[in-house]
């Protein structure tokens, strides 16, 4: 008997439903898997040989295609995961054969405020310690190959800062040049670290490197992982790792990681972690977990590897992007779909109660500070007033051609006039709308939400990109903000207009995908401007490339590749039973 949400922490609904888990190869049963596709990482969780799947399968259909995103969350998030494994278990109560596909957690919010991403309550992805503690390790395959690309240009700017060009000859080594003030690369670190955002390397003598400003971002965010996200197979991966572009020599010409002949052992690195993750569901279904979060920063996506292989597997892929429709499903839209050729049935746009008061005028929540008062009061009003941004979601969905679903995520604490209002607006708007209760009672509460997504998957839709990747980048970024986001226009800092000059000149960069970075919490650059926000323009401040990745990344206002911890993180409450080795209060 599954334990009541209501009156345990995930971690310990996580834990009771973890002594009833399916091992890896009765998952392998049920999903019809050979022997040698199935690579265990012990008895709960293993690696799939996904080009042995494909090949075997290259013939079958593919399944239906789901992509679960949400409206503006609050900082407390709108329950994305939860919602997915929700689905999942909706779907499987419904007998249908289905598969998650989700993102593998990072380390810096799982020891921060947000936690880990594997669902909660009665939906969830376990087992929850090693999916929230480093899986299989693919995280830290990124970290390795990414770092080590940061060994090899600061040693060679200390060779040539050392060495004559003769010298550097006997070494088999050639001069590239490398602009100290050009460097596109930083390091990485899977938490959240604010004191790494600025750094200064190379102190000390000549033997100690080279001296210069240096900077570190969360691993995630790492052109590595976006790789990971969009490889179709090894020999894509190879050939993307081996165009990243680490900086910029004295006359302005890119130093790619072939350059620095770093390029093979960083991809001897990511090998295995190019194979999915699998796990399962609370109730047994299984769950494909591969690449990462944060859809602010990065892709935010799972990979198109895991994709694929789940729509050979199964009826049904439900997948999730990070965040917002803004910024998550903007991504899986016009970058993953593009990148995999896969088009979605559907898209789920997730809405809490909670949320939509936060957007229609309630107080905004403070992340480890108790939720305030008036969220637990009816309040029709605000909810009607926060659903401007569902519908505004709702809308960004249809100009993509995919059939939308709002699934209400609910609480206890919602009331029936309230769902009414959300239903009332939601379906003006051309949505279906499902209330599920998966968080309190499973698949068993999320039989309308999956019935509401069958449906949805049953009807035709018209896919189609917001943008074509002839149209000119400052084009590209003008169409994403008044489009999706709801601005006036955009701005640019001097250093953002120069690189948007010098990229649209750039016959290299013209096929290249456009992944912005901005925060979550608005449809705006300013998390504090909740609901539509009006009258306003997108700043960029300056515009990255991610060539291996096939990527351009405008960043706008003060946003950070490397968030900061908090003062009450997460942490604080973790701990392990010595006599058991169990790891208790993730969550």
């Amino acid at each position: 008997m599954a334990l009541d949400p209501t009156k345990h922490a995930d971690w310990e609904i996580a834990e009771e439903a973890e002594s009833r888990m399916k091992t890896v190869y009765e998952l392998g049963e049920q999903l019809g898997l050979e022997k040698e596709e199935l690579l265990p990482h012990g008895h709960y969780v293993a690696k799939l040989d996904y080009r042995k799947i494909l090949e075997r399968l290259r013939d079958r259909p593919d399944g239906k295609y789901v992509d679960v995103t949400a409206i503006t969350p609050t900082p407390l998030g709108e329950g994305k995961s939860t919602c997915a494994m929700g689905l999942v278990q909706g779907l499987g109560k419904r007998d249908r054969s289905v598969i998650g596909a989700i993102r593998q957690p990072s380390g810096g919010p799982t020891m921060n405020i947000k936690g880990s991403a594997a669902g909660g309550g009665l939906a969830q992805c376990i087992p929850l310690t090693p999916f929230s503690l480093g899986l299989t390790g693919d995280i830290n395959a990124i970290m390795n190959a990414h770092n080590l690309g940061m060994v090899a240009l600061t040693s060679r700017m200390q060779h040539e800062a050392n060495y004559t060009d003769e010298q550097l000859a006997k070494r088999n080594l050639r001069r590239l040049d490398i602009h100290p003030k050009k460097v596109e690369f930083g390091w990485i670190i899977d938490f959240c670290a604010q004191a790494l955002r600025n750094i200064t390397i190379g102190l000390g003598g000549k033997m100690d490197g080279f001296t210069m400003q240096s900077r570190f971002g969360i691993a995630v965010s790492s052109e590595i992982m976006a790789i990971l996200a969009v490889a179709s197979d090894l020999r894509d991966m190879r050939e993307r790792i081996g165009k990243i572009v680490v900086a910029y020599d004295r006359q302005d010409r890119p130093v790619t990681t072939a350059d620095l002949e770093v390029d093979g052992a960083m991809t001897a690195w990511m090998v295995e972690a190019l194979n999915p993750n699998l796990m399962q569901t609370i109730e047994g279904q299984p769950v494909m977990v591969h690449a990462g979060p944060f859809a602010n920063i990065a892709i935010g996506q799972s990979s198109v590897i895991a994709d694929r292989v789940a729509l050979k597997l199964a009826d049904y892929n439900v997948t999730e992007s990070g965040f917002g429709v803004d910024i998550g499903f903007e991504k899986f839209w016009n970058l993953k779909c593009r990148y995999s050729g896969l088009k979605p049935h559907c898209a789920v746009v997730v809405a809490t109660i909670r949320a939509l008061k936060c957007h229609g005028g309630a107080p905004i929540p403070v992340p480890g500070k108790p939720m305030p008062e008036e969220y637990k009061q009816e309040n029709v009003g605000w909810v009607e007033e926060g659903c401007k941004n569902l519908v505004h979601h709702i809308e960004t969905v249809k100009k993509a051609g995919i059939n939308p679903v709002v699934c209400i995520n609910a609480f206890y604490t919602d009331t029936d006039d309230e769902i009414k209002a959300v239903r009332r607006l939601s379906e003006a708007a051309g949505a279906r709308v499902a209330l599920s209760r998966h968080w309190q009672y499973g698949g068993d509460g999320a039989i309308e939400f999956a019935d509401a997504v069958i449906d949805a998957c049953e009807e035709p839709n018209d896919f189609r990109f917001l943008y074509e990747l002839d149209t000119p980048l400052g084009k590209r970024i003008e169409l994403i903000a008044r489009e999706v986001y709801g601005a006036d226009g955009v701005s640019y800092s001097p250093e953002a207009q120069a690189k948007l000059k010098r990229m649209e000149a750039d016959p290299d960069l013209k096929d290249m995908g456009t992944c912005m970075v901005k925060t979550h919490l608005s449809l705006s650059h300013d998390p504090s401007l909740k609901g539509v926000p009006k009258g306003w323009t997108l700043p960029i401040r300056d515009i990255l490339t991610y060539k291996g990745a096939g990527f351009v990344v405008p960043v706008a206002g003060a946003i950070s590749l490397m968030p900061g911890t908090a003062s009450d993180p997460a942490y604080r409450r973790i701990d392990v039973d010595v006599e058991t080795g169990r790891v208790k209060g993730v969550f």
